[in-house]
């Protein structure tokens, strides 16, 4: 008979998915208006994200292989606690500087360091998650397990921005505290829902371990990942350039443009990681080479754009491949991997999340100067050269 998957508490770590993803995203929809509002310059808020980013490509390694020594629960605490903390005082401090300005460099000094305290520690709630996931889930069924936390990130992409404009128009500050709260009740809901849990590694009586970047198992998950998140970080950050300058609108047409093709990218992921928890039999290669493959299409196919509506659908095209690609190098890696090894393998892979993230912004701007479809062209190349190599190892184990 087949192994049945238990996963306790799951739906407290779905719930902390989509509140932390909401109030990452949160952060992300308030931060020009503060900018501009502190006298800042636009490069300051691009410093604040990538800092973040930095911290999060550096620390999810380690938080990965300290919840396999501590337990899961113990680290999700640990990090959800601080995660709170640091956006509480970050909320804090943008209330007082709008209703008097501090000098710019305590201003750029508090916004990045905040922003990038809060990467160091939400980087360890995605790997120890999905680590989590790994821990119950039986061997061929964790793609549709993580396809569930992928799904709460797809809303809170969605959500966030959204109720963080509507709470912005009435009050700019309001909107950083009500998404502290956001972390807030994930803490609430894990120390309640979720079960203590034994130390992996001494759970399984195995000495400590070093899982590194270059272990042969994780090659598949570490080029989907890195090469998915570049392609996503390439999309999100070029797409509102691209709707002002191919399809001749005003700045805050082309803003509007961008902010629909975003929503229709949760709209997609949220649909195919739905399919993927359907059909929970299809192995993980099978789904990279499927995603990628359709992904890799609907960004190409943006080159081609010449009205809003193909803006529209070459994204929810490229998110709904995507989608197939998200939970299934989370479960590749797990699949690949020893039981005492989950949190290590699961940081391992979003460490190189964390690259892309870093990587990708930088790559898209460089390359939209030079030619605006040039970094659309070049995220179709590499996610079609992903499926064929996901194809070919798929071949190389079923041979």
């Amino acid at each position: 008979m087949r192994e049945r998957s238990v996963i306790p508490g799951l739906p407290a770590l779905v719930f902390a998915a989509l509140t932390g993803t909401m109030a990452m995203m949160a952060f992300v929809a308030v931060v020009g208006p503060v900018v501009r509002l502190l006298g800042l310059a636009e490069w300051h808020a691009g410093l604040s994200v990538t800092a973040a980013g930095v911290l999060w490509m550096l620390s999810a390694r380690r938080w990965g292989m300290l919840s396999d020594r501590i337990g899961r629960k113990r680290v999700l605490m640990i990090a959800l606690a601080a995660y709170v903390l640091i956006y509480v005082a970050m909320a804090v401090f943008v209330d007082a500087a709008l209703a008097r300005a501090p000098a710019v460099w305590v201003s750029v000094a508090v916004l990045v360091g905040t922003r990038a305290l809060v990467g160091l520690f939400y980087a360890a709630v995605p790997p120890t998650a999905a680590a989590l996931v790994a821990d119950g889930a039986a061997p061929g069924q964790r793609a549709a397990a993580m396809a569930k936390l992928g799904s709460a990130n797809a809303l809170g992409m969605v959500v966030g921005p959204a109720a963080a404009g509507w709470i912005a128009f009435h009050q700019l500050s309001l909107t950083l505290y009500v998404a502290a709260l956001l972390p807030l009740l994930s803490l609430a809901a894990i120390a309640w829902r979720l079960p203590a849990d034994a130390p992996a590694a001494t759970a399984a009586g195995r000495p400590r371990h070093r899982l590194g970047w270059t272990d042969a198992r994780l090659r598949l998950p570490i080029l989907a990942v890195f090469i998915a998140m570049i392609s996503v970080t390439i999309a999100q950050v070029t797409v509102g350039f691209f709707a002002i300058d191919r399809l001749h609108l005003s700045p805050a047409d082309g803003a509007r443009s961008a902010g629909l093709a975003l929503t229709a990218v949760g709209v997609g992921l949220i649909l195919a990681q739905g399919l993927v928890m359907k059909c929970a039999g299809v192995p993980p290669r099978r789904w990279i080479t499927i995603g990628a493959l359709v992904s890799g299409l609907g960004f190409a196919s943006v080159a081609l754009v010449d009205a809003r509506w193909t803006l529209l659908l070459a994204y929810a095209v490229a998110a709904f491949g995507m989608g197939f690609v998200f939970p299934s190098f989370q479960a590749l890696a797990a699949d690949a991997v020893e039981a005492h090894e989950q949190g290590a393998a699961a940081g391992t892979v979003a460490s190189v999340q964390g690259l892309g993230m870093v990587i990708g912004p930088m790559l898209g701007t460089l390359l939209y100067q030079w030619r605006p479809s040039a970094p659309y062209l070049l995220v179709g190349a590499l996610l079609l050269a992903l499926s064929a190599t996901a194809l070919r190892h798929r071949a190389a184990v079923t041979a």
